[in-house]
């Protein structure tokens, strides 16, 4: 293990365009369905209803935070509707997969996203064995990434100490609270959607561009 980690005992991650490339498009068919949820909710054209989705993207964090707090939207009947998409961009990642198996300590996702779409990522991609729980959306009580809230409870949830733990995020925004409390931060630098914004704001402490890839290097050649 390299040394600069040895401290680290939960390992948390994110999970859209983190866990997986942001190449592979996922977020694209979400987008979409996010379109069409809002055209059906606001009876608008399709490029209206990109103005307004992103317009609560860039100011609340998440499309689900703009529409709850203007629109009063069931949260769930969103998150189930926008997740409702075919996972075949995404394929099982074995170097990812025995990166995590070998990692010592707790591995958690911690995601903007819903427990039950975040399942079905992570079986996707082959590693659903390897993490120990989940923190979605609902357990930071929708108020999603970068909210310092949801930090606070995953953190009173799972007992971590934030000393001795790491988060790994495409969204170098979700970092900052993480930094305050005291984590280690690595940011996945892979093309997210606006995932530079506040990179230089002196919180990430590592820069990475894949996952799977960091860890086969931070681990070594297994015993």
């Amino acid at each position: 293990m390299d040394p600069r980690f040895a401290h680290i005992r939960d390992w948390i991650f994110d999970l859209d365009n983190c866990l997986y490339p942001a190449s592979a498009g996922l977020f694209a068919l979400i987008d979409e369905r996010m379109g069409a949820y809002i055209q059906r909710l606001m009876d608008c054209d399709v490029a209206e209803a990109k103005r307004i989705q992103k317009a609560h993207f860039h100011e609340h964090g998440t499309t689900l935070a703009g529409l709850m707090k203007e629109c009063d939207i069931d949260p769930h009947h969103f998150l189930e509707d926008v997740h409702a998409i075919p996972l075949d961009r995404v394929a099982p990642d074995p170097r990812l997969a025995t990166g995590l198996a070998r990692l010592p300590g707790r591995k958690f996702v911690f995601t903007n996203g819903d427990a039950p779409y975040a399942r079905r990522v992570l079986e996707a991609i082959g590693v659903h064995e390897h993490i120990d729980d989940l923190h979605d959306i609902h357990a930071s009580e929708l108020r999603p990434k970068p909210d310092p809230h949801g930090y606070a409870l995953l953190c009173e949830r799972f007992g971590i100490e934030p000393a001795a733990a790491l988060l790994v995020e495409d969204m170098a925004q979700n970092l900052k609270p993480a930094k305050a409390l005291g984590m280690t931060t690595v940011w996945v630098d892979n093309g997210s959607e606006r995932g530079a914004h506040l990179a230089e704001d002196g919180h990430v402490d590592l820069v990475i561009a894949d996952v799977g890839e960091w860890l086969e290097s931070i681990l070594g050649e297994a015993e």
